[in-house]
């Protein structure tokens, strides 16, 4: 793991940085995944504020090199990771393992057994090695798209 990876907790002057790392992540990541069409449909943020609302509304976190943000992750209060995306010019660092290990330290403090997430394709593999497994493959709709992503857990236990 580098050790230049900061990880903090996320501040309200972080949305626009998370916004960038959101898009960027699909665009150039996920893309080799899905198709242009889902790709475009994905990739929007609509209304920058309710977006700001969400990523403050939960815990949540940045990671950084050099004070630079170079990806995040959330926790929402049913144990659901529900987002975590590294900026791709940072891919392959470390940064989601850090992230994701927050993540979980933060979700054994509150006292949860499990946590869940909604994975593309793309970070499925990830998740896979990192102890979740799939509880079920789904479809989600996006402005009129159909996208596949699997529902995933990592249980705790004592």
């Amino acid at each position: 793991m580098d050790d230049r990876i900061l990880i903090r907790p996320y501040a309200p002057s972080d949305s626009d940085a998370t916004i960038e790392i959101f898009l960027r992540a699909i665009r150039e990541v996920s893309s080799k995944d899905y198709l242009p069409a889902q790709i475009e449909a994905w990739a929007k943020v609509e209304d920058r504020s309710l977006w700001a609302q969400r990523r403050i509304s939960r815990p949540g976190w940045i990671a950084e090199i050099n004070g630079v943000p170079v990806g995040f992750s959330d926790l929402t209060g049913d144990g659901c990771l529900d987002m975590m995306f590294v900026h791709p010019e940072f891919q392959g660092l470390g940064i989601a393992s850090r992230l994701l290990s927050r993540v979980e330290k933060e979700a054994l403090n509150l006292g949860f057994t499990r946590i869940y997430t909604e994975a593309s394709r793309t970070a499925r593999p990830f998740f896979e090695r990192k102890g979740f497994r799939v509880v079920s493959r789904q479809t989600v709709e996006k402005r009129g798209q159909r996208l596949e992503n699997f529902r995933m857990e990592k249980l705790y236990t004592e």
